[in-house]
């Protein structure tokens, strides 16, 4: 599949700066094909492993984008940044990303419950509240990966 171009090439962002706000930024939009083939889209905290490449996720086993997932893996992310603003303007400028790819299924617990750590320490550092969640909660999280096929980003500029 050929993928678009950004419309206003003067705005796309380098593919590193589109990895550094994939590495930063706490979360995005995750889009999936839902039910009646409607888009789907979610809030979803987020993990980039630079290593592989891919954007990790963790959910309940059960609902909506897990439907969807299980139905078509086609699905894209988006992760903006806070935006900042020029002196003396008005405008709030923001750099987006739009990763495009396929979803598949963690089966490795092991691997899976590393990827939830390392997506845990972008929120705290307390690594016995990170082992309490995970003893808790692990059996019953499901971990994904987007594997990119196109990124993408730009600035844009509220006008």
């Amino acid at each position: 599949m050929t993928f678009r171009e950004v419309a206003r090439k003067n705005r796309t962002i380098d593919k590193e700066e589109c990895l550094r706000l994939l590495q930063s930024e706490k979360r995005g939009v995750l889009a999936v094909l839902g039910d009646g083939d409607y888009p789907y889209a979610v809030p979803l905290n987020h993990y980039y492993d630079a290593e592989s490449g891919k954007l990790y996720f963790h959910s309940g086993r059960a609902g909506h984008k897990v439907d969807a997932i299980l139905k078509h893996s086609k699905a894209s992310f988006c992760v903006y940044d806070r935006g900042y603003r020029e002196p003396e303007e008005w405008a709030l400028h923001i750099k987006s990303v739009v990763v495009f790819g396929t979803i598949e299924i963690v089966e490795d617990y092991e691997k899976a419950m590393a990827i939830c750590t390392a997506l845990s320490h972008k929120f705290t550092e307390d690594d016995a509240y990170i082992l309490e969640e995970i003893e808790r909660s692990g059996k019953g999280t499901l971990v994904f990966a987007l594997v990119p096929e196109h990124i993408t980003g730009k600035l844009i500029e509220e006008a």
